[in-house]
This record gives structure tokens, C-alpha cells and sequence, in this order.
């Protein structure tokens, strides 16, 4: 049975703000989005992180926070960014930080206590994926430790055996997990290194940080 993709702050290396967002037909029936906190005239209110950048964060308010408005946001005890809220809708507001900050250092485990998980991470580059005799090359929409998410104009089957190889990384064999229009999840069989991914990501922000620059 095909499996409806479960919602989760996802974190991006761009270095722009997030965007407004494109509404899919389909619902979310599980969301396990970050806390966090923004403060506003020195009011301080818990959030839902939906997206956050280098450059910005896309967040669900529980108070309206209208278009213009300098606030703080606490994404790290103690540390706060300072940013301007660029636009709302249904629910959901869009705020460009003053300066960028550094995505991966934020994603950084605590020195104490056990090493989470390396949580969903946006990134533009292409990945192959192998379905029995046919290599289909696919845009990556996001990668983790579990698994990928990959736009593919060819079809996947659900619940089949791929092998996924990005740029730069070992090939991961994994199984379809679901579908959103021509968007799949691909859940690895066995979670990729850690110290593996951390570093192809910080290829893939140098990558990044040149395209901006030419």
C-alpha cells in the first residue's frame, strides 16, 4: 500500500529565504515540525519551523504577525536572528534573517546527551535511480540519513527496490515508499553515515555559495 509523505521542518543550504508555497493536492497526515520561538515587541511565542534557510525561515504562527514586522527568532537557546517578515498566508509567514547563517552549523548535535539524527536537508543536484534493468536520473528535493525525496518524470513502483546514487556518495539501496504527483520517497535501507553526509553537504553549500557568486 502506497504511503502518504509525513511533513518535517526541512532545512535548506540556499542562501535566499523561503518562498511562498506551492500548494499540492495532496494532505499531510502526520506533521512533525520543529518548535521555535520568535519575538515579537518582546512578546515571545512558540512557532512550527516549517522550512528554514541560510537566508530565512517559513514558519506557522500562532498570532497574526503582519507583513513588515522586525522580529527575533530563537533557534538555538541563546541565540537569537534578527529578521523582517516578508509576507503571510494561511497560516503561514516568511521571514528574511538581517544576515545568513550558517545551516549546518545549527544543525550541530549537542556536546552532551545522544547524537540525534540528521534531519531532512534541501539541496539542488541530481541523483540516479536504479529500479530494476532502468536508470532513471531524478532532481533531489531533499536528502536525510533514512532516505531522499526526488522529483522523476519516469515511474517509480511503490514498494519497489531501487538503488540510489548521489554525486560524491557510496549507492544506497532503498525501497519506494510513496508518491505526490511526479515526487517520490525513497526510505534507504541502511541510514548513510553521518560524517559521509555532513561533508557532501558541505560540498554541495560550497557548490551553492559558487553558482551565487558567478
Amino acid at each position: 500500500m502506497e504511503e502518504e509523505p509525513v511533513e518535517t521542518t526541512i532545512y535548506s543550504l540556499a542562501a535566499s529565504a523561503p518562498t511562498q508555497p506551492d500548494r499540492r493536492g495532496s494532505e499531510r497526515f502526520l506533521s512533525l515540525l520543529r518548535v521555535g520561538a520568535i519575538v515579537v515587541d518582546g512578546r515571545r511565542e512558540l512557532c512550527l519551523i516549517r522550512n528554514i534557510s541560510a537566508g530565512g525561515m517559513m514558519v506557522r504562527a500562532y498570532s497574526p504577525v503582519e507583513v513588515g514586522t522586525r522580529l527575533a527568532v530563537e533557534l538555538k537557546q541563546g541565540d537569537p536572528v534578527n529578521g523582517v517578515v516578508q509576507w503571510t498566508e494561511e497560516g503561514l509567514t516568511g521571514v528574511a534573517f538581517d544576515a545568513p547563517i550558517d545551516v549546518l552549523a545549527l544543525l550541530a548535535p549537542p556536546e552532551e546527551g545522544p547524537r540525534p539524527r540528521l534531519p531532512r536537508i534541501e539541496v539542488e543536484c541530481t541523483a540516479w535511480v536504479r529500479q530494476d534493468a532502468d536508470v532513471i536520473r531524478t532532481r533531489v528535493i531533499n536528502v536525510s540519513q533514512g532516505g531522499v525525496r526526488v522529483d522523476a518524470t519516469a515511474t517509480l513502483t511503490i514498494g519497489g527496490d531501487v538503488v540510489v546514487t548521489l554525486p560524491g556518495l557510496t549507492p544506497a539501496a532503498g525501497v519506494v515508499k510513496w508518491r505526490d504527483g511526479d515526487a517520490y520517497g525513497i526510505a534507504f535501507n541502511r541510514g548513510l553515515v553521518l560524517s559521509e553526509l555532513v561533508h557532501w553537504l558541505k560540498d554541495q553549500q560550497q557548490e551553492e555559495q559558487r553558482r551565487i557568486a558567478v
